[in-house]
C-alpha cells in the first residue's frame, strides 16, 4: 500500500484527498495534517468519514510526514508548500502540491502575482505541471508535482486542441469562467456566507485574478508564443461545478474550417482519455453532468458570422479542478492505473 500523508487535511480540497483515497485500493492516509485542528478526530470536522477516518488531526510537520509517507499532498495556502519543502524531504518521498507555489515557471511572475516572496525557487525548475491528458510522461518520472489549478484546469483542456494544431489565433483568446462557493476554500468570509451568495452571479478578480498568469504559460506552450488573455471568473451559488466559455477567432487559414474537422482535431488528442468527453454535436457542458466525479466534458461551437469559435467545459472544481487530479497524478507517479480510485460515475441528480 502506498502511505500517504495529507498537509491540509480539512481543508474542502484535502477532504476530497481523504474521501477518494478512503476509496483507492492501492493507497492508504497515514496522516491528516491540520493547521487548525491538531488533537481533534479528523471525523469531528468531517461526519462523512465517521468510522471510515479513524484518526486524530496532526500538524503539518513536513519532514516527518516524509519519514512515514511515500507521498505528501499539500492542500495549504499558497506559500506553505514551499516554506517547507527541503531536498532531504523529496530524496525520499514525493510531494504533489495543490497550492499554486510550483504552478509558474518565472519566479517574479509569481511573487508579482501572489505578492509574496517565493521561500523555495531552487526547486520551481524540477516541478512538474500535473496536468496528466499533456504531461503523462513527465509525470510519471516527477518527484514534486504541481498540481493545476481548478480554473486553468478546465480552460486549458476546453483550448488546447485546436490551440496546439494552429486553428486559434493566440491573441484574441477570452475565457469567461464559472465556480461554485467550495473554490473559495472552507475559510469564512463575509462573500460566502449563504445570503451573500443565495440568488446572486457576479464577477470577481477582473484582470487580476492569480489563475491568469498560469493559463497563459500553460497556453503559451501550446501556442509556441507568448500569449496574454483576458481571463474573468465569477461566483455561482452552487456548492461545486467549473463552467468555462472561452472565445476565439480562427486563424485566417482555417477561417472556413467545420465540424467535421475540428471535430477530428479534438477526438485525435481525446478519444483515449478516460477523463474527458468530447460531447455530441451541439451538446454544450453542463455542471450537473460531472458533479462528484473527474470527468471533463468539453464541446465546441462555430460562429461562421464572425469566423471565432466557442470552446466550452465543464468539470468538478474539487475533483478533476483538485483532488481527483492529485489522485490521477499519484497514480501515474507509482506505475498504476491512473483511473485507479477515480472510477466513480458523476452524481446525478
Amino acid at each position: 500500500m502506498i502511505k500517504a500523508g495529507i498537509i491540509g487535511a480539512t481543508g474542502y480540497a484535502g477532504a476530497e484527498l481523504a474521501r477518494l483515497l478512503a476509496n483507492h485500493r492501492e493507497a492508504e492516509v497515514i496522516w491528516y495534517g491540520s493547521h487548525s485542528y491538531v488533537g481533534q478526530e479528523y471525523t469531528q470536522i468531517y461526519q462523512n468519514m465517521y468510522e471510515i477516518a479513524d484518526s486524530t488531526c496532526l500538524d503539518d510537520n513536513m519532514a516527518e510526514v516524509a519519514r512515514q509517507a511515500d507521498i505528501i499532498f499539500t492542500a495549504t495556502p499558497q506559500g506553505l508548500c514551499a516554506s517547507l519543502i527541503q531536498e532531504d524531504i523529496l530524496s525520499g518521498t514525493k510531494v504533489i502540491d495543490l497550492s499554486a507555489d510550483f504552478r509558474i515557471k518565472d519566479v517574479k511572475k509569481y511573487e508579482a502575482w501572489y505578492s509574496i516572496q517565493h521561500p523555495a525557487p531552487q526547486f520551481i525548475d524540477e516541478a512538474v505541471y500535473g496536468l496528466c491528458e499533456i504531461n503523462r510522461d513527465q509525470i510519471r518520472n516527477a518527484r514534486l508535482i504541481a498540481n493545476p489549478g481548478c480554473y486553468p484546469t478546465c480552460s486549458i483542456l476546453s483550448i488546447y486542441p485546436l490551440l496546439k494544431e494552429g486553428f486559434l489565433d493566440p491573441s484574441t483568446i477570452i475565457i469567461d469562467a464559472k465556480s461554485g462557493v467550495s473554490g473559495a476554500g472552507r475559510g469564512a468570509k463575509t462573500d460566502n456566507l449563504f445570503c451573500e451568495v443565495n440568488e446572486n452571479i457576479k464577477a470577481y478578480g477582473a484582470a487580476t485574478h492569480r489563475h491568469t498568469p498560469e493559463i497563459e504559460d500553460q497556453l503559451s506552450i501550446a501556442a509556441g508564443e507568448d500569449l496574454v488573455i483576458s481571463f474573468t471568473p465569477h461566483l455561482v451559488p452552487m456548492n461545486r461545478g467549473i463552467l468555462v466559455t472561452a472565445y476565439a477567432s480562427l486563424t485566417k487559414e482555417h477561417e472556413n474550417a467545420d465540424y467535421a474537422q475540428l471535430r477530428e482535431i479534438y477526438d485525435h488528442y481525446y478519444q483515449k482519455e478516460t477523463f474527458v468527453r468530447v460531447l455530441e454535436k451541439d451538446v454544450y457542458p453542463q455542471t450537473r453532468w460531472v458533479r462528484g466525479s473527474n470527468y471533463v466534458d468539453v464541446n465546441f461551437q462555430i460562429d461562421p458570422r464572425t469566423h471565432r469559435i466557442i470552446l466550452m467545459g465543464a468539470m468538478d472544481n474539487l475533483i478533476k479542478g483538485a483532488a481527483g487530479q492529485a489522485v490521477q497524478n499519484m497514480n501515474l507517479m507509482f506505475g498504476l492505473d491512473e483511473r485507479t480510485g477515480l472510477e466513480s460515475i458523476p452524481l446525478f441528480p
